[in-house]
């Protein structure tokens, strides 16, 4: 398999002869504008627009050959959102869309797509015999900032993948990794922050519990520089990690970056 570090939490994954696009936020640099409407931990960033780099190749080559998307939560930082209730314009209304629950289906058939499924945890067979299952987030240390989900990718060909989404470090995610015993563990982890909420995912002290709980695992600390609520950066985590000896442990890749495994 293969897995491209696009931005944010858009990555690219090849399994099993399939080509998966994860939370396709495909909008160009600054676009979005600011943060309005959120109470930020570090007013200093209220001006900063986002996303704050641009996509490392084309999306036209970022979106082609793709088999199926998986949006594990619809989030303007991870899916592209009009104003009007759809989304998703640059992406092909006739391939697959998986998504966590059926709000999130609703907005995907509002917007035009036409194969909206959603994933259950006892899991779907799919795309020729690649298993798909759901897994829980838990979005926020002081409230959910809305529901929030990940995913297992199972083949017997090939490792099994844990695509974790925007969570925190919780009972939840210990017992995902318990039960699958994921080879591969994708990490939101920029630690990004508002008051209301809380911390939204994981900082460096969350990926040291998931390193601990799933050491034999290639951990993959994705979601970093490009939103302005986020706490850490690849520099900062890099440095953190490092004072747990662990940083040689963890993959943090750059935009446009390619693992296989």
């Amino acid at each position: 398999m293969k897995m491209q570090q696009l931005r944010n939490a858009t990555i690219r994954i090849e399994y099993a002869g399939k080509n998966f696009l994860i939370d396709p936020w495909l909008r160009p640099k600054a676009s979005m504008g600011p943060l309005i409407g959120y109470a930020l931990v570090n007013p200093a960033v209220k001006d900063i627009k986002i996303p704050m780099c641009e996509l490392p190749k084309a999306t036209e080559e970022i979106l082609a050959d793709i088999d199926a998307y998986i949006v594990t939560h619809v989030h303007p930082d991870h899916f592209d959102m009009n104003p009007n209730g759809t989304g998703g314009d640059l992406l092909c209304k006739n391939t697959a869309i998986w998504v966590q629950n059926a709000k999130d289906a609703e907005y995907m058939k509002r917007s035009g797509f036409i194969d909206v499924r959603i994933m259950q945890e006892t899991g779907c067979d799919i795309e020729g015999n690649i298993r798909l299952t759901k897994t829980p987030g838990c979005h926020g240390t002081k409230a959910p900032c809305g529901p929030a989900s990940g995913f297992i990718l199972q083949h017997k060909e090939e490792k099994t993948i844990y695509v974790a989404g925007d969570t925190i470090w919780y009972p939840e995610v210990k017992a995902t990794l318990k039960t699958y015993q994921p080879d591969i563990v994708v990490l939101n982890a920029c630690a990004a922050e508002l008051l209301d909420f809380g911390r939204l995912i994981m900082d460096d002290n969350d990926v040291y519990e998931v390193y601990k709980a799933c050491p034999n695992a290639a951990i993959i600390a994705s979601h970093m520089d490009t939103v302005s609520h986020a706490t850490l950066t690849r520099k900062t985590l890099r440095k953190k990690l490092a004072e747990k000896a662990i940083a040689d442990k963890i993959l943090i890749p750059v935009d446009g970056e390619i693992y296989q495994f």
